[in-house]
């Protein structure tokens, strides 16, 4: 029992930064909407801070990555040895779709997670982003990375986008219900204060869909022509006109 105990404060923990992050992560990357120089200077300052910090923060979001999916893993297959099948019934009338799939929607964030990191950070799965050069957000005038190309490049792969948007949709519904419940494993979700919670979760979850859903949306406009659309200096790719 006191081990459960520590798990879910583990993952309530965890999940507290996680979902911290995921906001400030969104909100750099909206900055791609603000245009090349400012997310370009964004990505380039961000790159550029002093290694202990830059990789110490790596190392902890990594560790509380893998906390949090370790603990949810181990609290799953607790309940579920505990749980009789003749409550299984009931307990599916009572629980929402986001509640009995936490595991798995669990399970395609850390694919997602890993998917991303290839993509855009480590930039395995298509290399020739590594050649995407430029001084526009340059501080000094020097070439740095063409983050903002990159992007629009990435999502202009229709499978891409589409796979992104649907795990951002995965993810609303994965906040929608974490978040809630790590108010209630700290002991700060009262039943006068359940419905309120439940919608604030909610609509975070909603905010942080839309959010990041809506670069790959508008890229994938600009290619079909449904918007307008500006070169940019390395024209191969192009800017949103809002």
């Amino acid at each position: 029992m006191q081990s459960s105990l520590i798990k879910k404060y583990l993952m309530a923990l965890t999940g507290i930064v996680l979902v911290g992050f995921v906001f400030v992560h969104m909100a750099g990357n909206l900055q791609v909407l603000l245009g090349q120089a400012a997310i370009n200077a964004y990505a380039n300052a961000l790159q550029n801070l002093p290694l202990p910090i830059l990789w110490g923060s790596r190392l902890f979001l990594l560790v509380c990555v893998l906390v949090h999916a370790y603990t949810a893993y181990q609290l799953i297959r607790e309940n579920r040895a505990a749980r009789p099948r003749s409550n299984e019934v009931e307990v599916t009338k009572r629980a929402g779709w986001s509640s009995l799939r936490m595991g798995f929607t669990g399970s395609l964030m850390l694919a997602f997670i890993v998917f991303h990191l290839l993509h855009f950070t480590i930039r395995s799965i298509f290399p020739e982003y590594n050649d995407l050069k430029t001084t526009v957000g340059s501080p000094d005038g020097s070439e740095i990375h063409d983050v903002y190309s990159m992007i629009l490049a990435g999502f202009r792969v229709d499978a891409i986008s589409g796979f992104y948007v649907f795990c951002m949709f995965l993810l609303c519904r994965h906040l929608a219900h974490g978040v809630s419940s790590m108010f209630q494993t700290l002991g700060l979700r009262s039943e006068s204060w359940r419905a309120k919670l439940d919608l604030a979760a909610s609509a975070y979850g909603w905010i942080i869909f839309a959010g990041f859903s809506i670069i790959p949306v508008l890229v994938i406009a600009q290619k079909y022509g449904l918007i307008n659309c500006l070169e940019t200096t390395c024209g191969s790719s192009c800017s949103v006109n809002l």
